[in-house]
């Protein structure tokens, strides 16, 4: 425990360190928002107004553990960081870049390709590259040093069969003790082959080593190798700030299997004498007296490409969709929306989700991944080459 202690207030530190400094930046502008009566129909997710434009393709985004926002633009294969208000700070190309995570030690984990030149032959193979951002020279991706790649499939064996280089590793989520879940998808999945069946999510520890394939255990007592179908989007529980951070091991992922009914699922993790055992949550709440729609019911995405849990407390749950061109958003039992204002006279949850395609402020294309920070909601509008950020206007003040 004291360890810990000390680890919490040395990150402490140092972000204060860089707040001092002025590196991270100004704050998001909400000046320009009016204050609404928050009546009923009232009640959304707003625009935030600049809409940032730097981008070719964004296919990824996360808040990060230093305060800053994190964007990987996977046409330009880079890597950009940008304070709150939207400036950018600094970028840096990435091999194959297409996702993004950090750890609570500040290091970022990207999601790129490795050229492989063994056995004489030429093969590009997903990668997780480490990058460490704190230098002497200073601190940030301008700086930014790889410190570690796991390759696939070389993590767990020493050779490689033609099917990897079809295998990919999707998204990266960090736990509290700096370890990591990864999605990875591929074409065989056999599940008793070495090191699991293609379609996985993985753990890792926090020194990049592999540690097992999830199995899923259901609530008759089975246990499935093969549980997940083509899993991709991809979020735990530990989100910022560092000083609150969620400690269990829970995650929430999304399935693009064009079969599946139910393509968002929580896996929870229990830890007992007999060892750790992940289960699928089945108390989602169905409750129509409370909400008029559930994350759980059947058929309810088309391509869920990204998830992400709000770490403020609140333990929302916000989903885009890529094929229907929308955003989501949960209570953490799977009400669809936000409890209505005392002043509103409603009793069920009010809606927010929003969407639909176009290029307007509340549209999307080809949404792509979706963060949260301070209130304020970031979307990776991919197909449009943009990222867009909303504030509920309950949050407004």
């Amino acid at each position: 425990m004291l360890n810990k202690l000390k680890y919490i207030l040395g990150i402490s530190i140092t972000l204060s360190l860089f707040a001092c400094e002025g590196y991270l930046g100004e704050e998001t502008d909400l000046s320009f928002i009016e204050v609404p009566e928050q009546t009923y129909r009232e009640v959304a997710y707003v625009p935030v107004q600049p809409i940032l434009t730097q981008f070719s393709y964004p296919s990824d985004i996360i808040a990060g553990f230093d305060e800053l926002i994190y964007v990987v633009d996977q046409a330009t294969e880079q890597v950009i960081a940008l304070d709150e208000s939207g400036r950018e700070l600094s970028r840096i190309t990435v091999q194959g870049a297409k996702a993004v995570a950090q750890d609570r030690s500040l290091d970022l984990l990207v999601i790129g390709t490795k050229t492989d030149t063994s056995n004489n032959l030429v093969a590009e193979r997903s990668c997780i590259y480490r990058l460490d951002l704190s230098q002497p020279q200073g601190y940030g991706l301008a700086y930014a040093k790889v410190t570690n790649e796991i390759v696939h499939p070389y993590y767990f064996k020493t050779s490689a069969l033609n099917s990897d280089e079809q295998v990919e590793f999707n998204r990266i989520s960090i736990l509290s003790d700096n370890s990591f879940y990864v999605t990875r998808s591929g074409p065989r999945n056999n599940p008793n082959q070495p090191g699991g069946p293609d379609d996985a999510v993985l753990l890792f520890d926090k020194d990049d080593n592999f540690i097992t394939p999830i199995i899923v255990n259901d609530q008759g007592g089975g246990n499935f190798r093969d549980y997940f179908k083509q899993p991709f989007g991809l979020s735990t529980l530990a989100k910022p700030p560092q000083l609150s951070v969620d400690e269990r091991g829970d995650f929430i992922y999304s399935s693009l299997d064009p079969n599946g009914v139910i393509k968002v699922q929580y896996i929870v993790r229990q830890e007992s004498v007999d060892g750790t055992a992940y289960t699928p949550k089945t108390d989602w709440s169905n409750d129509t007296s409370q909400a008029s729609s559930f994350i759980n019911e059947p058929y309810k995405f088309s391509e869920p490409v990204g998830v992400e849990y709000a770490g403020d407390g609140s333990g929302y749950i916000f989903i885009v969709d890529r094929a229907k061109d929308s955003l989501y958003q949960f209570t953490s039992n799977g009400l669809e929306g936000v409890q209505p204002p005392p002043a509103s006279g409603e009793t069920k949850f009010i809606k927010t989700s929003f969407g639909g395609t176009g290029v307007g402020p509340t549209n999307f294309n080809q949404p792509m991944a979706v963060a949260y920070k301070s209130r304020i909601l970031y979307v990776a509008d991919a197909g449009n080459g943009r990222v867009l950020r909303f504030k509920l206007t309950l949050d407004i003040r």
